[in-house]
């Protein structure tokens, strides 16, 4: 599936909930998949066609309970490939959710935030969880 379908990828005890829509990437839960690049490879190509033909604000919403190396870098490139197109990156905004008191969740944030152009905010949340990712996309934080 790629662009301008919507993509969607229910959350499992390996994997993220991943929503990509017009104007909306949402990607959200614990990302240790066996295979990171099966996994991540089609939502990076619907990125990639993504970026060749929409204009427009892109939220992308971000958070993760845990995510190993192997998939960090994979989130890495699919920004970074947002990043390198001007008028996505101007137009983009990011928000990176971690649990209280998760420092590795918050420092990988910031690390994030240092490599993209794109107005990034950070939030602490009580808990992550399916009934917070489910308040998030409701727009309730």
């Amino acid at each position: 599936m790629v662009y301008p379908e919507k993509y969607i990828k229910e959350f499992s005890k390996r994997t993220p909930l991943i929503i990509l829509e017009p104007g909306k990437l949402f990607i959200m839960g614990r990302s240790i998949p066996e295979n990171p690049g099966d996994f991540y490879r089609p939502l990076q190509a619907w990125i990639t066609d993504y970026i060749k033909n929409f204009r427009g604000s892109t939220k992308i919403t971000l958070g993760f309970e845990y995510i190993n190396t192997a998939s960090m870098k994979w989130i890495y490139s699919i920004l970074r490939e947002l990043s390198q197109d001007k008028e996505i990156a101007r137009d983009a905004s990011i928000t990176w959710y971690y649990e209280q008191g998760d420092e590795d969740m918050k420092d990988l944030g910031l690390i994030l935030k240092s490599l993209v152009v794109s107005p990034f905010s950070m939030v602490e949340v009580e808990e992550m969880d399916k009934n917070r990712y489910d308040m998030i996309l409701a727009g309730k934080k």
